[in-house]
């Protein structure tokens, strides 16, 4: 096991951007399956996106398909969320998880979440 940390977060308006990056501190990402899910107030966690350890395979959910960006950057350790054209529905806390399948559901390494505010 080890400790992801996710940043990045913050608030803007609709059809704003914003970049969520996970790294990890005593093991490198790039051997793992990485996914983003996100919770908003009073909802179930849905996963948003993943990039496998193996192929570099992306899955999005529909609701984020077009306008999320999941990738990774070896040589600095991290997994980026491009997140374009948010919208208030996109709110919640973002969190980055390892080893398990993409898509899935059961991951084993949870970061602490950073928050995501979509409003005017």
């Amino acid at each position: 096991q080890f400790q992801l940390v996710e940043s990045g977060g913050g608030s803007v308006q609709p059809g704003g951007s914003l970049r969520l990056s996970c790294t990890s501190s005593g093991s490198t990402l790039n051997y793992y399956t990485i996914a983003w899910f996100r919770q908003a107030p009073g909802e179930e966690r849905e996963g948003v996106s993943c990039i496998a350890s193996n192929d570099g395979r992306t899955y999005y959910a529909d609701s984020v398909k077009g306008r999320f960006t999941i990738s990774r950057d070896s040589a600095k350790n991290m997994v980026y969320l491009q997140m374009n054209s948010l919208k208030p529905e996109d709110t919640g806390v973002y969190y980055c998880a390892s080893e398990g399948l993409c898509p899935g559901t059961e991951y084993l390494d949870w970061g602490r979440g950073t928050q995501v505010t979509v409003s005017a």
